[in-house]
């Protein structure tokens, strides 16, 4: 018996790369919807969400013939040669909006399928929390205000850091009202003292910085806060593009003690040419 087989319509396409939205204080994949632009000087891209909740890169800008090449890809432009810029909003207003630089295309070598910059890897986006997020009952949890410190106007899309001997635990972004919720995970309930009088102790010192970029970020005047008045369009900056700038920017840091289980408040003030 001879069977006989017609194949009716084949799709081959190759994606160019996928994002993944994790928490920024959990790091756990974010599985409610969130909307993904992602756009070039000659256009924007074309951006699926999977039933993985990954958000799928399938058409791009310049890499027109990367997109049909199934087999083998283009080898110009070489990976990473071509700049996008991703913008990721959240519907439910749980996180701020932030902006990501992305480097495509991918590695598509699947003997480099467990390198950072592989097409078989995920590109990992934090979203952070907005100041009405929930927090666990565990968490340190800072609330945090800045401000111009000349004229008193709100700073929005600054990047607030947490750090304790360097490390960073947690880090946020302010709203236009200039405030932001800061949770910091992992801070024992007790730990060893280093002074020379306690044993134990419930606190841990840590500093509080603040990174601005005049250009980017937002000044809203504290009469226009007090009375709701929000701006046209909220703040929209790159967290991870203000920490790679952070020593030509403007920014100021206090110490403060933070202890599991605590919520606080804390006002910080900054210096702006």
């Amino acid at each position: 018996m001879t069977l006989l087989i017609h194949e009716l319509e084949r799709a081959e396409r190759r994606v160019l790369g996928a994002l993944r939205c994790v928490d920024a204080t959990t790091r756990v994949a974010i599985e409610q919807p969130i909307l993904v632009e992602i756009t070039h000087a000659k256009g924007g891209a074309r951006v699926l969400r999977n039933r993985r909740g990954l958000y799928v890169i399938s058409e791009a800008p310049t890499l027109e013939a990367h997109s049909a090449a199934f087999t083998q890809p283009p080898a110009s432009p070489g990976n990473g040669a071509r700049r996008f810029k991703a913008t990721l909003r959240d519907p439910s207003s749980r996180y701020l909006p932030r902006l990501a630089d992305l480097a495509l295309p991918r590695d598509a070598d699947p003997t480099h399928a467990e390198q950072p910059g592989s097409l078989f890897q995920p590109i990992e986006i934090a979203l952070y929390p907005s100041s009405a997020a929930p927090v666990a009952a565990n968490w340190a949890v800072l609330r945090v205000s800045l401000s111009d410190s000349g004229s008193g106007a709100a700073l929005g899309g600054a990047l607030l850091r947490v750090s304790k001997d360097g490390a960073v635990l947690a880090r946020g972004i302010t709203d236009w009202r200039g405030e932001a919720l800061l949770p910091v995970r992992g801070v024992p309930v007790t730990t060893w003292s280093d002074a020379p009088d306690a044993v134990v102790v419930s606190e841990i010192e840590v500093e509080v910085e603040a990174i601005f970029d005049p250009a980017r970020g937002t000044r809203v005047g504290a009469a226009a806060v007090r009375n709701g008045r929000a701006p046209a369009a909220p703040p929209l900056v790159d967290p991870d593009k203000l920490e790679a700038q952070r020593a030509t920017l403007p920014h100021t840091s206090r110490s403060i003690a933070i202890a599991a289980r605590r919520a606080q408040s804390l006002s910080l003030g900054l210096a702006l040419p």
